[in-house]
């Protein structure tokens, strides 16, 4: 019995250990000689075309081979982070093929050529050189996003109850909402040189009009979908529509909601760029057009990848939010 008790449990855990172990070293020496090709292409075969920092970026990739070499040297001492790694490893790998094949097809053959391609030197040029007007564009992105995007979900979360709540309300906002919903935020933009004193404005309304909307769609869909049975039970027991509203409508419906919210963050970031060009002085969206019109191909590249590692990180954030709020509901649905 003991015998059996120990393969179940002891004998599992120790296989579960070993696993990552086994995984990451196995991973980590792949991601390490991929990341050695691109540098040895990068470094060894010449370029078509003179770009920057082709130096600098073999030294990276190869301080990448080095990283991931320690990493499966120490993996025993890694835990939670190893298993982690051992998640993410055939990305990596992956990343230094994608590295290795993107250089050749650029600056060793030509394929993709320039200016409208660039290899990754390129864009490591780019971040080297123009990081302190990047990072000036990224704060003034952020508070626009910031302020449209939280003032977008909270108008839309208010009126979404409300509408899911109230027919009287739902009788005429849903209708108008249901005009206004399909129309693109961008085609708003000639009323909105009209309505708002300043451009910022503008481009504030814009974006809260691209994330507030299906918010308030799926909101009211969630509270609309609350079991009657709920309120019925609260109702014999006292509660007042107050109670009502915030401690059985509003709970039952986040999970509505949370979809509404991530729906919300991708649209906004589909219309910052263009709010961004209503005469924006500084931002990302200002950043592509500006170099754009330039055919300065690497640093819109080297802007839309910081565009997307934003937004990949905002999404992630989303989700342990998600799942901190919703908690409680684990196990219920």
């Amino acid at each position: 019995m003991s015998a059996a008790i120990e393969d179940t449990f002891g004998g599992t855990g120790r296989r579960s250990l070993a696993l990552p172990v086994t995984g990451l070293w196995r991973n980590g020496l792949l991601a390490a000689g991929t990341w050695l090709l691109a540098s040895a292409v990068t470094y060894g075969l010449p370029d078509v075309i003179t770009w920057d920092a082709t130096e600098l970026f073999a030294i990276v990739t190869l301080a990448g081979t080095i990283l991931f070499v320690a990493l499966s040297l120490t993996v025993h001492r890694l835990g939670g982070v190893g298993r982690t790694l051992v998640h993410y490893g055939p990305w990596f790998i992956v990343l230094g093929l994608w590295l290795a094949v993107w250089e050749v097809l650029t600056a060793k053959l030509g394929w993709l050529p320039k200016p409208f391609f660039s290899p990754p030197q390129g864009l490591l040029h780019v971040y080297v050189t123009d990081w302190e007007r990047l990072l000036i564009c990224v704060a003034y992105t952020g508070r626009l996003w910031g302020l449209g995007f939280f003032s977008g979900i909270l108008v839309g979360f208010a009126g979404g109850v409300a509408l899911g709540w109230s027919k009287r309300f739902a009788y005429w906002g849903m209708p108008l909402l249901k005009l206004i919903g399909p129309v693109p935020a961008s085609a708003w933009i000639p009323c909105t040189f009209f309505l708002f004193p300043t451009t910022f404005h503008a481009s504030i309304f814009l974006v809260a009009l691209a994330s507030g909307i299906p918010v308030a769609i799926l909101t009211a869909a969630g509270v609309g979908q609350v079991n009657r049975s709920f309120y019925d039970v609260a109702r014999t027991l006292g509660a007042s529509n107050r109670f009502l509203i915030f401690k059985v409508a509003i709970p039952a419906s986040l999970p509505n909601v949370f979809v509404g919210v991530f729906m919300g963050l991708y649209y906004s970031f589909a219309v910052l760029v263009v709010a961004e060009m209503l005469g924006a002085k500084f931002g990302l969206g200002w950043y592509l057009q500006f170099n754009t019109a330039y055919s300065a191909y690497a640093n819109v590249y080297a802007a839309l990848i910081i565009m997307a590692l934003i937004c990949a990180g905002l999404v992630r954030l989303l989700f342990v939010v998600r799942d901190r709020l919703l908690g409680w509901q684990k196990g219920i649905l």
